[in-house]
Order: structure tokens, then sequence, then C-alpha cells
């Protein structure tokens, strides 16, 4: 239950800031804000000014309210989030505070707020990491002190000894065998002479340390090693606070490309029809798992992921696709090229059209998150 509550607030936090981006844009421009709303209706409550007790009054349920003041609401559906501007259908052009009678750059400001926010919400995450410390690989040539070089865990291969034994990505690797403060080579080797012997595993993970058992395989795949798992050796990273902002900056930036190349790769991908792309994505299930996985090993970690989280929605949302708010700028910046706005009805029908597709598209993700994941054995095994 305390991860649904975690994924629940990360999940939160991203959807929150993102929709904090748009109301903090649109007020900006001079657009009425109707309603701020978190999680989907039907509204549980909420709160709007009242001219007439010069306080908020709170709402019961999920009556319509007429004021000329923002509708701060909670929502049933707790996984997502909303802005209602005025006039952001269309109508309404002739009134001053309508998003449809602003002109061309502020509408696109303003739907490109939520996306900006993502941004710089990952940027003072990262920056929060780096501030508190965060593991780094170590480059061979660079010259550290070896008593602050550690050897983590960096991938682990589904179906191998290692996996079945509890080792996780981004454990520390304590001892192996009794023998403590090793490099990457040594422990490669104790592994190799433990070959069809029971080997002895003590891993730091978060604020856990775990000793774990298993036997490395006689005969094994070439890429995957005896254990099952790729090592590598990392150092914390630890910055002053102006150190933080620049390095957190760097990171952000050089996360949004990754981001951005990884996205170009699976989209020619699917138009290639390999389908090598799906196994690389993650829906709404994945992403849980994960939140799990990465929680496990301590709040440093959960920060930058949700970070990473952060990264990717922004730069999800800001792809020029019905239903997103890039889709949306899309037809701004056609209307200014053309001279006049595109019909309603029409961008209504490409809207609805994109989000058929994503609904779809979350579908399939989510039906291979089962098969990755094993999550449907994981359930099983609860009884």
């Amino acid at each position: 239950m305390s991860i649904v509550l975690v994924f629940v607030i990360v999940l939160g936090a991203l959807i929150f800031v993102h929709e904090l981006g748009h109301f903090l844009m649109a007020r900006r421009s001079g657009m009425k804000v109707e309603e701020f709303g978190f999680g989907f209706p039907p509204r549980l409550g909420g709160f709007v000014w009242s001219e007439e007790k010069n306080r908020h009054v709170f709402i019961a349920g999920n009556k319509d309210v007429s004021s000329p003041h923002t509708v701060y609401s909670v929502n049933w559906i707790p996984f997502g989030g909303f802005v209602r501007i005025k006039g952001e259908n269309g109508e309404g052009a002739d009134d001053s505070d309508s998003f449809a009678s602003k002109g061309a750059l502020p509408r696109i400001k303003t739907l490109s707020a939520g996306v900006a926010m993502n941004f710089l919400f990952a940027w003072v995450l990262i920056s929060i990491v780096l501030m508190i410390g965060f593991p780094r690989a170590i480059d061979p040539e660079e010259k550290i002190d070896p008593s602050k070089i550690t050897v983590q865990v960096a991938q682990v291969v589904s179906g191998t000894p290692a996996s079945d034994m509890g080792v996780k990505m981004g454990d520390t690797i304590v001892s192996v065998n009794g023998e403590k403060s090793l490099r990457v080579e040594r422990v490669q080797e104790i592994i190799q002479e433990s070959k069809g012997k029971e080997l002895s595993l003590v891993v730091r993970r978060g604020t856990e340390t775990l000793t774990l058992h298993g036997v490395p395989r006689m005969e094994y795949p070439e890429n995957q090693g005896a254990l099952g798992i790729a090592l590598g050796e990392v150092t914390m990273a630890r910055y002053s606070f102006f150190e933080a902002i620049v390095q957190g900056a760097i990171n952000t930036w050089q996360n949004t490309v990754m981001m951005v190349t990884g996205i170009g790769m699976l989209l020619g991908s699917l138009f290639t029809w390999n389908g090598a792309g799906l196994s690389d994505v993650s829906g709404p299930l994945g992403i849980a798992y994960l939140t799990k996985e990465v929680t496990s090993l301590g709040l440093v970690y959960l920060l930058y992921f949700t970070a990473i989280l952060s990264i990717n929605l922004g730069v999800l949302n800001i792809l020029p696709f019905p239903a997103l708010d890039g889709g949306r700028v899309l037809f701004v910046i056609i209307e200014k090229i053309k001279g006049s706005p595109v019909s309603q009805k029409t961008e209504g029908m490409f809207h609805q059209f994109g989000f058929l597709l994503l609904i779809v598209l979350m579908v399939a993700v989510t039906v291979h998150d089962f098969v990755k994941f094993d999550i449907v054995k994981k359930i099983w095994g609860v009884f």
C-alpha cells in the first residue's frame, strides 16, 4: 500500500507541476482560468472565492459553479489533472479574458508552459539530488581514492541466478564470500571461482544490508556471465549549492537529448515495422512497478527517477501530435501561417482521433507491461 501511495504522490506531483505551468501563464496572459483541478472529474469538492463572504468557500460535489474566480478542485480519479481556461475551445473570442481572443504568442506560451514547468521541476529535483549526493560512474583514467569507490549492480538479467537470488539493479556490493573492499575485477574473479558452488553476496540497498545466496552457472551465454549481472564502479558525487544548480542544468539537458533521441528511434522502429521499440516503453503499470524498485534504493534514487519521468512527460507533451500540448501549438502555428483559425470542428476531430490513438497505445503498452514485468505471476504469488 505504501508503494501505491508513493506512486500516486509521484504521478500527482508531475501532473500538478505541469498544470501549474498552464495556470500561471494563462493568468499572466490575462486569461480567465475557470477551474484548476487535481484528478479527473467527477468533482469530489473544491474551493472558490466568494465576494459576498470575502473568503474562499467550499463546493461539495460536481455542481456547476458560476463565478468570475477560479475553482480549485479535487476530483475522484486521482491519476491526472486539468486547467480549464475560458475560450480554449474557441468560444468567447470577443471577450478580453478569453483564450480565443489572445494573439498567437500568448496562446503558444500558455500551451507550452506545462512542458516548461516539467523541465524546470526536473532541474530542481536533479540539483537537490546532486546536493544530497548521488553515485556516478568513474572514468577508467580518473584518479580517485580507492576507499571512495564502490561496486554497483548496473543490470540484472531476468531468469539468471542473480535474478533468482534477489539481486536488484542499483545494489551496492558490500562483500562476496566474506571478502570486502572489492573492485569489479575481483568480484568477477570470485564469481568465476564459485561456479557450481554456493556464493554469498552481501549488498546494500537503500538503508538495508542484505545477505543473498545463489549458485553461479557452469554454462551460460557469453554476454551474461555466470551470475547474470553487469557491474560498474561508482563514487558518490556531491556538489555545493551553486555547483549543483549548474550540474543539474547540464544533467537535465543531457537527459532531454537522450529522451528525444530515444523517442526518435522508437518512432523509426514503428514506421519500419520491426517492433523493436516496444520493449523500451512502459505505461502507468510499468512506471508503478519501476517506482517500487527505485523506492527500495532510497530517497535520492526516487527523486532522480521522478526527474526523469518529468523530462519524459515534457518531451512527450511537446510532440506535434493531436491531443497533446504540441498538437495544439501546431494548430496555432497553422492559424498564424494561413491567416485564419482552423475550424473548431476540424481541430476537434484531429484531437479526438489523437486521443483514441493514445488510448490504444496505452492499452497495448499496459498489456506488454504485464508480460515484461511478469506481473500476473507476482500477483498470483500473493495468494
